[in-house]
């Protein structure tokens, strides 16, 4: 069977965007790492299926590169956002159905290949936290740690000794290290199930400035430069937990094409 695919990215962060509102796909593992693998494959970070939903405008699944469905992705739902768009499902507005729940969607501009969108994220409870670090679970569990000189940093190695530190057993958990910069905040980001770092990690970029928030008292919008570019995170704080957060950038729209499943 022959499907057509679109490929798009988020800050770097990549992904392969089915619809599978007509047809299905095979779900196994296997096919879904083959699809995202970099030399045999497409090559994405993650693959991305775009479904029916009653009661909103589409839904979304999210699979990471390993094959294995995940939780929210906020790079994935920019994107998502911006291939409904092309489809003709939506127009500048959309909600849909992810696995933590409705997301709120709308597409700011458009200019070429790529839309600016404005994505609504969970509230978000104020977890554990020291002068180490903070974990948040921004629709994906989050550590996030501050540090110092993070041009130079071995984020494959730290990142994966965090990753599976037995405090997130038995899922694991993706890590952020987050260094203040003249204009907010510089990210770098490992991701569980992609396992290695990735240029932009939506809910990563968020939980960091929630994290900054939180270190400096200070009121959103927060900017922040993942290795992939740059966005921005609106929010609200409460006494126990964020909320109004979106997380805002670009969803860029890479090439077409045809997919043998």
């Amino acid at each position: 069977m022959r499907i057509p695919f679109e490929k798009y990215h988020g800050t770097g962060n990549d992904f392969v965007l089915l619809d599978i509102r007509h047809h299905a796909i095979p779900e196994d593992a296997d096919t879904i790492a083959q699809i995202c693998h970099r030399r045999y494959g497409i090559g994405a970070d993650g693959l991305i299926l775009l479904g029916n939903s009653d009661d909103h405008d589409f839904s979304m699944r999210y699979f990471n590169a390993d094959g294995h469905e995940s939780s929210m992705c906020g790079n994935g739902g920019r994107c998502i956002t911006a291939f409904a768009r092309q489809l003709g499902i939506i127009q500048q507005e959309c909600s849909f159905l992810a696995v933590d729940g409705t997301h709120q969607a709308s597409i700011i501009s458009e200019e070429g290949k790529i839309s600016i969108v404005r994505l609504q994220m969970m509230d978000v409870e104020i977890g554990q936290w020291n002068e180490d670090d903070i974990f948040l679970d921004t629709g994906s569990p989050h550590l996030v740690k501050e540090c110092s000189l993070i041009q130079s940093l071995d984020v494959m190695t730290e990142g994966r000794r965090i990753r599976h530190d037995e405090r997130f057993a038995p899922g694991g958990t993706n890590v952020n290290f987050i260094e203040e910069s003249s204009k907010g905040l510089n990210i770098r980001t490992y991701e569980r199930g992609v396992e290695a770092e990735t240029l932009s990690c939506g809910t990563g970029v968020t939980a960091g400035a929630l994290a900054w928030s939180l270190r400096k008292h200070i009121e959103g919008p927060i900017k922040v430069m993942s290795m992939g570019g740059l966005l921005k995170v609106h929010f609200n704080r409460k006494e126990d937990h964020f909320t109004d957060i979106y997380l805002e950038g670009p969803a860029a729209h890479v090439f077409s094409g045809e997919l043998d499943i």
